[in-house]
Order: structure tokens, then sequence, then C-alpha cells
């Protein structure tokens, strides 16, 4: 198990430092690719590099942090420490902040307890239930399911969006900036913006997305829309950040087994 004292000490100081992910600012250029290639094509690049390192990744750890706009309401920024295995697909979650969901853990495993995630609610009488990750009150706050948790989830999920995008034929402006630093750590980014709203398809007014220089993967996402009126600020509809990111840990049955523990 996690120390999770410790987890709660190092979130403290992200918190803290309301500026952690700092953008270096050398080196903003347009994205360097071959002659006659599609300006998005060196990011489905990266994108399609990070899942092919995927395969060598059985599981990892990481701290996230995520906002994501639900309706019309920005929520806070929350954070969580997740495990997570590729196969079987697994995913075990400890709410870390904000204070009212602090110790929350929910388990999710494909093709265990018919398709259900374990939530357990960890403050008080703590309850645990069983539900679809799917289900309203699983998905409350949040944009996606837990099923779509994780590095390799991101990753595909770029790599589709920017090849539709490349189909589309879309006007988009893309550029990179070597060493951006996302807490501390040198990526490489790349920034895509969209001038125009595609109407047979929501297209995101801008992306970007950053990839870590060490371990060849995405720890950083952001998507914007288009501004509510003409010369207005681009509108955030999501964010999210994989921290302290350890690679092949291991990931024993025992670990998903928990919350059953707790029961």
């Amino acid at each position: 198990m996690p120390n999770f004292a410790l987890l709660y000490r190092s979130v403290g100081l992200v918190v803290a430092t309301v500026a952690w992910i700092v953008i270096s600012p050398t080196v903003m250029a347009e994205t360097p690719r071959v002659a006659k290639e599609h300006p998005l094509d060196p990011a489905i690049r990266w994108a399609e590099s990070s899942l092919e390192k995927m395969k060598q990744i059985k599981d990892y750890e990481a701290v996230t942090a995520k906002r994501e706009r639900v309706g019309d309401k920005l929520q806070d920024l929350e954070y969580a420490y997740i495990r997570v295995r590729h196969e079987p697909f697994s995913v075990y979650m400890y709410l870390l902040s904000p204070a009212d969901i602090r110790g929350c853990q929910m388990v999710y495993v494909e093709g265990r307890k018919d398709g259900k995630m374990l939530v357990n609610t960890g403050r008080g009488a703590a309850v645990t239930l069983a539900i679809k990750p799917d289900f309203p009150l699983a998905m409350k706050g949040s944009r996606y399911p837990i099923t779509k948790v994780g590095i390799k989830n991101l990753a595909k999920m770029f790599a589709k969006q920017a090849r539709q995008d490349k189909e589309l034929a879309s006007e988009c402006d893309v550029k990179i900036r070597l060493g951006a630093k996302v807490n501390g750590r040198s990526t490489t980014m790349f920034q895509i913006t969209h001038k125009q709203r595609i109407k047979a398809r929501h297209l995101n007014h801008m992306v970007r997305i950053f990839f870590d220089d060490e371990l060849k993967l995405p720890t950083r996402y952001e998507a914007y829309d288009f501004p509510a009126e003409e010369g207005g600020k681009p509108v955030l509809l999501e964010e999210y950040t994989f921290l302290d990111v350890k690679l092949n840990i291991g990931f024993p049955d025992k670990y998903l087994n928990i919350i059953e523990e707790e029961r």
C-alpha cells in the first residue's frame, strides 16, 4: 500500500504551488515536418510512438491531477493516487483531494464483478457499492468513466482525435514547444488550434498535449472550447496531469481486493 500520509503532503505542496506547470519560454516554433506532410503528422507520430512504448509497460502508479467542465461548471482540481494494470485492464484509485472526497477508493477490473466497479466512500460509516462505471452515481462530477482512466487511454484518445481532424481537412495551426516543464520534468508540447468549428463534428478549439522527454509518454493534456464570443478567451473543458509516474512496479491481484478486505 502507498504511504497516503506522504501523498497528502506531496499533493499539498503541488496545490500550494499554483503554477506547478511551468512552460519554458524557449524554442517556440512551427512543427518541424517533412515536405508535403500534414501539420498534424508529427503529433500523431508522437502519440503512436507512445502507444508502442506502452506495449513494454505492464503497470504503473502515479498521482493524477484533473479538472473537468461538467455541464456549465468547471470542477475544482481533483488529485488521486492511481495504480493501473493493462492486462487485464485494472484500476485502483484513492482520492486525495479536495477534502470532501479524500479517502474514497475505487477498484475496477475488466472481466470481473459483471463489469461493475467497487466504490468505498471512505468517510464516516464507509459504504461499499458495486456499480456500473457509466452509472450516473459513478460518473458524478466526471466527463469519463473509470474505464477511460490512464496514460494509454489518453494517448489512444489523442491519436484518434488527431487522425479524425486530419481526415476532415480542417484548417489548424500546429506548434511545438521544446523543453516545456511539467512538474519540473522536460516535455515536448504540441499545441493544436482550430480556427473554425466544423459543424459535422465538434472540434476542440485548442488542444495541448505534453510528452515526457524521458518516459516518451503523454503526461499532460488540456482541451479548450471555442471562446463564447469573438475575441474572448478559450474555454477550458478538461485538463489531466500524471505526476510522479513509476513504471512496471508490479500489480498483484491482492491489491485489487483492498476494498473487499475492508468491507
